[in-house]
C-alpha cells in the first residue's frame, strides 16, 4: 500500500498580499497565488506554478501527499489541504498548504477502495452500492495509506460492510464511526424500469373501484328512493 509521502518539490516565492488585481497579475504572470501556514508559524502570502500543484494532486497519494515546500533558501514539509478551481475553465486558482511536523499525528480522509466481486452480484443478480467513499483517520504523515483496499467477494444480500469490517493497522487510528455502512449490495428495482403493459395496468387499475363505487351509489339511491315513496303511501 503505498503512503502519502513522496519526494515530491514544490517551489514558492514569497508575494505581498493583495486584493483581486493583485491576484489576477499572479495569474498572468503563469503562477497562482497560495497561503502557508501551521506549524506554530506566521501565515506566509505565496505564489506556485500551478503545473506543480497539479502534478502532486493528481498523483496516486493526491491531496495527502507530503512534499518539500522549497521557499527562498529554506524547505519544510508540507501538504496541500485546499485548493480552487474557475468553475467555467477549470484553471487552478489559489491553494492552501500546511506545514506538516513529521514526528505529529495528522487527520486525513482516504478514498475506500472496494477489490472483488461481490457473492450477492456474482450469484444473485443483485448490484453492489457504495455509500461511504472515504474514511476519516488520524496517523503520522509518513503512515498515510493513499487508499484503503477491502474485499468485497463475501457480500451476499442482507450482508452490510461497515467501516468496522475494513483493514485495520496499529498504525492508523479510525475517527469515523465503525457503525457506518461502507458497502451492500441491493436487488434491482422493477418499478424502476417503466414498460406500456405496466403503464396500461396502472391506468386500469383505478376503473374497477371507480365503477364499484358508482354501482353503490345507484343501489342505494334506488333504496332511498322506494324507501320515500312507501313512506307517502303510509300517510295517505
Amino acid at each position: 500500500m503505498a503512503t502519502a509521502t513522496e519526494s515530491n518539490v514544490l517551489e514558492a516565492q514569497p508575494r505581498t498580499p493583495g486584493n483581486k488585481n493583485v491576484a489576477r497579475r499572479v495569474r498572468r504572470d503563469g503562477k497562482i497565488p497560495a497561503v502557508l501556514y501551521g506549524a506554530g508559524k506566521d501565515s506566509l502570502s505565496v505564489t506556485v506554478d500551478p503545473r506543480q500543484v497539479l502534478r502532486i494532486l493528481n498523483s496516486e497519494t493526491g491531496h495527502n501527499t507530503i512534499f518539500d515546500l522549497a521557499l527562498e533558501k529554506d524547505k519544510t514539509k508540507a501538504m496541500i489541504v485546499d485548493w480552487q478551481y474557475e468553475p467555467i475553465k477549470g484553471k487552478l486558482l489559489h491553494i492552501d498548504l500546511k506545514r506538516i511536523a513529521m514526528d505529529k499525528k495528522l487527520t486525513v480522509q482516504v478514498p475506500i477502495e472496494l477489490k472483488g466481486e461481490a457473492m450477492g452480484v456474482k450469484q444473485e443478480g443483485g448490484i453492489l452500492e457504495q455509500m461511504l467513499r472515504e474514511v476519516e483517520i488520524e496517523c503520522l504523515p509518513a503512515d498515510i495509506p493513499s487508499f484503503i483496499e477491502v474485499n468485497v467477494a463475501h457480500l451476499g444480500f442482507g450482508v452490510v460492510l461497515r467501516v468496522a469490517d475494513l483493514p485495520h493497522n496499529p498504525k492508523l487510528k479510525f475517527l469515523t464511526d465503525e457503525n457506518q455502512p461502507v458497502a451492500h449490495v441491493t436487488s434491482i428495482k422493477e418499478e424502476v424500469v417503466a414498460t406500456p403493459e405496466g403503464v396500461a395496468a396502472e391506468a386500469a387499475a383505478p376503473a374497477e373501484p371507480e365503477v364499484i363505487k358508482k354501482g353503490k351509489q345507484e343501489v342505494e339511491g334506488a333504496e332511498a328512493e322506494k324507501a320515500e315513496k312507501s313512506e307517502k303511501k303510509e300517510k295517505k
